[in-house]
């Protein structure tokens, strides 16, 4: 994808969509292209986002997990998965999961 690509700027758009709506994101690999993951903690839900190619398909995951009080063996259990490249994901997490303040 070029850098001028009507997907990347999409992506760029929706990923500061994330932002406005509580997602913090950092880069977990060095470099201005290394992947990015981000969380957003609401009082029902954790939700992730890992960014690791804007055009390449099914190289970004968002994964939404159902907040619990009690200690879950394996993990909180998962309520929602999305595979997809940057644009799909980001779109499907800020249209689908957004949550109001």
């Amino acid at each position: 994808m070029s850098a001028d690509s009507p997907e990347l700027a999409a992506a760029k758009r929706l990923l500061d969509t994330a932002k406005d709506q509580g997602f913090f994101f950092q880069r977990i690999a060095p470099g201005p292209d290394g992947p990015l993951r981000g969380i957003r903690q609401t009082p029902e839900f954790i939700d992730e986002i890992y960014l690791a190619g804007c055009g390449e398909p099914d190289s970004c995951t968002a994964i939404r997990r159902r907040r619990c009080s009690l200690i879950v063996p394996g993990g909180l259990p998962v309520t929602a998965r999305v595979y997809g490249d940057a644009p799909s994901v980001l779109h499907t997490v800020v249209t689908e999961w957004a949550w109001s303040s």
